[in-house]
């Protein structure tokens, strides 16, 4: 969806048109892949950041268009609202000390931004959901200005055919309504995208998706959402709901949603591009030039441009990517489950648990997702976004599964694994050890972003300060604190 589009009206030969067209670049991804026309192993590794622009008194700023043009760099990008950009790291190999390398590119890069920022009175926030949303802020007018923002919310409100509804029921319960996808932009993620061969696809891709509770257990940074206490991460429920184009008669039916967990294990990435056509209807069918069966014939390697156009509005939490660089196709994983921050220490060793995890499930001999339950995998994703470290986690173990709680789970079995998977890429020790040491003390004293939010919250309260003021009080402390870098655990809860 970074591409530009042109909004324009679709008349009603445009999607059947789209859909031969999505069906023709199935075919020929199918024979790239019989063909093993792709990048061989490289262990590529790519990072790409959402954040938030907020005022001095923690309040969002609407200001992104005025930011990014005055940045002299095209590794930020605008997101969906105004009050939000995007940071596109660049993509390196997997091994030595990239964590390391990857956490200073980000801190100057949030220097930089927050330098540019500060020139229209806002600064970076690197959170889920900013707490201080007002749901009467959400309203086409906060969208980013462009063709695809508007031509993606007419499109999903058409298809939906009536106004949007929120029902999260958590510490306290959120219900609202709203006329446009404007409250999709107040979720900010971070994606961690994985460069990997074809044969290793659906192992990484398995893999990655038995681990998604544990990451959400550990990395939990959204808590509220419109001033409400929800879940410890409110992010994916949020998500959902603001993206749902079925009308309740749908859902009521068993029609899949686009923020989709899934359903089954795969044996090839093109199980999923193939469930993403065959289930999903197109949102924007908009045609390409390009005949990805010539493009075939001649020995190139066609753009795909209409599946992936397609796939970027499916939102999987466990994306299947599929990319041409330098003239060779490749496919990536993109894992975009987590919420952003809270720190630069914190998003890095997110994703170095995640790498390492990855690379370890996908090498077991006898592997995860033959042992655990599809179903088990979601419910185990469910209680992950209510309860956080709180969770209790089903991981099936040399005696069959067991429930565990997730911090236990987390620091007596994933760590290790995480930690053996990061050897495995070549990851220097020093590297590795710091990474994870922060996984591990979030375990140890049973705070992440989500426990600190609501934790500080409660005392602001306590001490006699009204809602809006409390959560403006904890964004301003939140703000105060990232910028030390200090890993969220070891903050403190002082207001």
């Amino acid at each position: 969806m970074g591409e530009k589009v042109a909004a324009d009206r679709f008349d009603l030969a445009a999607r059947g048109r789209f859909r031969d067209r999505l069906h023709a670049c199935l075919d020929a991804l199918a024979t790239l892949l019989a063909e093993g026309r792709f990048h061989g192993p490289r262990d590529r590794v790519g990072m790409e950041v959402e954040l938030c622009l907020a005022d001095s008194d923690g309040s969002p700023r609407m200001v992104n268009a005025e930011v990014l043009g005055r940045m002299a760099t095209r590794d930020f990008q605008s997101e969906l609202g105004k009050f939000t950009i995007e940071l596109n790291m660049s993509p390196r190999e997997l091994g030595g000390g990239v964590f390391e390398d990857m956490a200073e590119e980000l801190r100057i890069a949030l220097r930089y931004a927050d330098r540019m920022a500060g020139e229209f009175g806002a600064q970076v926030v690197m959170t889920g959901v900013l707490p201080t949303i007002a749901a009467e802020q959400m309203v086409p007018g906060s969208l980013s200005l462009g063709d695809r923002y508007t031509l993606l919310n007419d499109q999903i409100m058409a298809a939906r055919g009536e106004s949007i509804q929120l029902d999260i029921d958590g510490a306290e319960r959120l219900t609202s309504t709203f006329d446009s996808i404007a409250p999709e932009s107040a979720c900010t993620s971070v994606q961690y995208h994985l460069q990997v061969t074809p044969e290793r696809f659906a192992p990484a891709w398995n893999a990655a998706q038995a681990v998604l509770a544990a990451q959400v257990a550990v990395g939990a940074n959204a808590p509220f959402v419109f001033g409400r206490e929800l879940w410890r991460e409110s992010r994916p429920i949020f998500f959902l709901q603001a993206t749902d184009d079925r009308p309740p008669e749908l859902a009521a039916q068993g029609v899949r949603p686009r923020t989709w967990f899934g359903e089954r294990w795969i044996a090839s990435a093109l199980d999923l591009f193939e469930e993403n056509v065959r289930y999903f209807p197109a949102l924007l069918p908009l045609l390409g030039d390009e005949d990805p069966q010539a493009v075939l014939a001649a020995g190139g390697a066609p753009a795909l441009g209409e599946l992936a156009l397609h796939n970027g509005t499916v939102y999987r939490w466990n994306r299947p990517v599929y990319a041409v660089v330098d003239g060779v196709p490749h496919l990536r994983v993109e894992n975009r489950v987590l919420s952003t921050g809270p720190t630069v220490t914190d998003t890095i060793a997110n994703g170095a648990f995640y790498y390492g995890l990855v690379r370890a499930l996908a090498d077991e001999p006898e592997p995860v997702w033959e042992r655990l339950p599809f179903a088990e995998a979601e419910r185990n994703f469910d209680a992950a976004c209510r309860h956080g470290l709180g969770a209790r986690l089903r991981w099936p173990g040399p005696n069959g599964s067991r429930e565990l709680p997730a911090a236990e789970l987390i620091e007596e079995t994933l760590l290790p694994l995480a930690a053996a998977g990061l050897d495995a890429w070549g990851v220097n020790a020093s590297d590795r050890d710091r990474c994870l040491a922060v996984i591990e003390g979030r375990c140890r004293r049973g705070v992440t972003g989500a426990d600190w939010q609501t934790s500080v919250y409660h005392q602001l309260v306590a001490d006699g300060k009204d809602r809006a003021t409390a959560l403006r009080g904890v964004v301003r402390r939140y703000c105060e604190l990232a910028r030390t870098d200090t890993p969220v655990h070891d903050w403190p809860t002082q207001p």
